[in-house]
């Protein structure tokens, strides 16, 4: 009998989709020995996108956070996921530094790395998979879905074949970021991929947007796939991944094994609905089944960020239209596979397509530099009217003999004091003396987990004895507020 793994996304891309990378290390504590018992496969953890939140909205050392998350998982492997050129943000970054980043967070426990490229940039892939594995860790090369009418079966096929022969290669990983797999394309896909591969395991990761992942993932398990990626309920569904909870009744219904202890559920999801609520948000819902889907395959994170940018231009209304825009947008400009950084470069065109009610009169550089194949290369041509507009601006002038900056990281040493350490070093290139010096000055990252209701109670009675020297008390959370004070 098959045995399916899972892969809990809870702590990553279920707060990802659904809370945009909000959650601090506090909000995990009271979950993390549960997670750590339950039995995955792997326990995807962290990555750029997590640091660069913790440190720009909280003022948290995403270092220091990253260490306690581990330390609750000590019986875990985790992952941190990356893309092939980039760290930090959008813009390029030294193959020095990258590398530097893979060696740090080894040295912090994190020994797996999904890699992704969705230009499939096949030799840079291949190059950021080496270094993984000479440095100890596990590559976990990814296949990204899209529906663009350039990507058939057949090539994606043909990049997992190539990804399967890599050195150290454990698992390859098949994701469909925008949540526009169907179980009737998974039936051609997915056997096929898996004909490509040989033995390699194979991980399933699908976002549940449409309501259709559990149907994908039935699919996938029928071809032979035998990992899935999930998350715990409050932590799944709409934009994120299928709930651990339903997925293992499936696999139990269709007659598969797995190993985890389902006890460790209710403690999971208890944890974080609590946690939603303290950071603001509510535990998550199935979304409503939206066909639209298929036309902008806006990935579910991008959704609220594109509306809040519409609302400081005072434009919120005009939401609809740009949703419109998107897929007009995603053709001209080669039809990407809508994941990070690409389904961002259209999103924000096509905004600003609409915000200024001419097309393409603003280009972000980033856009510029795709369309100049500065990325990757394209499935694709860029529409010749389009580019020729792109390419007469000033910015893509100046842009025209660009080469990647690759300095050694001997020399951007020289750039910071002697003695750094790598953590120090990497987040001050990656982001600004500035930031880092704030979140110095913040102090240590909170870790203690959430006061029960039981220790409120029994605050509340040291404060109406006068036995602890605590006079007063202030809870809030979203929708009420408590003060409770000694009368004197």
């Amino acid at each position: 009998m098959t045995t399916i793994d899972f892969v809990d996304q809870t702590l990553r891309d279920g707060q990802q989709s659904l809370w945009g990378l909000k959650m601090r290390p506090f909000h995990a504590a009271d979950a993390l020995s549960h997670i750590d018992r339950a039995g995955y496969r792997v326990v995807d953890l962290t990555g750029p996108g997590m640091f660069t939140v913790l440190l720009r909205t909280f003022k948290d050392d995403p270092w220091a956070a990253t260490d306690f998350l581990v330390d609750g998982l000590k019986n875990n492997v985790v992952r941190c996921g990356m893309r092939t050129i980039s760290v930090i943000g959008f813009n390029h970054t030294p193959d020095s530094i990258i590398d530097l980043w893979i060696q740090t967070l080894i040295k912090h426990g994190v020994k797996s790395f999904w890699i992704y490229d969705c230009l499939y940039d096949m030799p840079t892939m291949h190059r950021l998979a080496k270094v993984i594995h000479d440095n100890g860790g596990i590559a976990v090369p990814a296949v990204m879905y899209g529906l663009t009418g350039a990507h058939d079966d057949q090539f994606f096929a043909d990049r997992a074949r190539e990804m399967a022969h890599w050195e150290g290669v454990e698992s390859i990983y098949v994701e469909d970021a925008a949540g526009v797999l169907t179980p009737e394309r998974a039936a051609t896909l997915l056997p096929a991929i898996r004909a490509a591969t040989g033995t390699v395991p194979l991980e399933l990761h699908c976002h549940n947007t449409t309501g259709l992942a559990p149907l994908n993932y039935i699919e996938g398990m029928k071809a032979g796939f035998t990992i899935m990626h999930t998350a715990s309920r409050p932590m799944a569904n709409g934009p994120s991944l299928p709930s651990t909870e339903a997925m293992v009744n499936i696999v139990e219904t269709l007659g598969f094994k797995h190993t985890l202890d389902k006890s460790t559920f209710a403690p999971v999801a208890e944890n974080f609905e609590w946690a939603a609520r303290d950071a603001g948000f509510e535990p998550s819902i199935p979304s409503e089944y939206d066909p639209r889907i298929y036309e902008h395959q806006l990935p579910g994170g991008m959704t609220g960020t594109l509306i809040s940018q519409l609302q400081q231009h005072g434009m919120a209304d005009r939401f609809p239209q740009v949703l419109e825009e998107i897929p007009r947008v995603r053709q001209e400009l080669a039809s990407p596979i809508m994941a990070t950084p690409f389904s961002q470069f259209v999103g924000i065109q096509a905004v600003l397509n609409v915000v200024t009610g001419e097309r393409y009169k603003l280009v972000p550089d980033e856009v510029i530099r795709y369309s100049m194949g500065h990325y990757g290369p394209l499935i694709r041509e860029v529409d010749p009217t389009v580019l020729d507009k792109i390419l007469e601006s000033p910015r893509a002038k100046e842009f025209q003999n660009w080469v990647r900056p690759q300095p050694t990281l001997a020399e951007i040493k020289l750039q910071f004091p002697a003695g750094i350490s790598d953590e120090d070093l990497l987040m001050r290139f990656m982001t600004s003396n500035e930031e880092v010096d704030a979140m110095l000055a913040a102090g240590p990252v909170r870790t203690d987990p959430r006061r029960s209701e039981s220790d409120v109670v029994e605050a509340i009675r040291d404060i109406a004895r006068g036995s602890s020297g605590i006079t007063s008390l202030s809870i809030a959370q979203p929708g009420w507020s408590l003060d409770a004070c000694k009368n004197h």
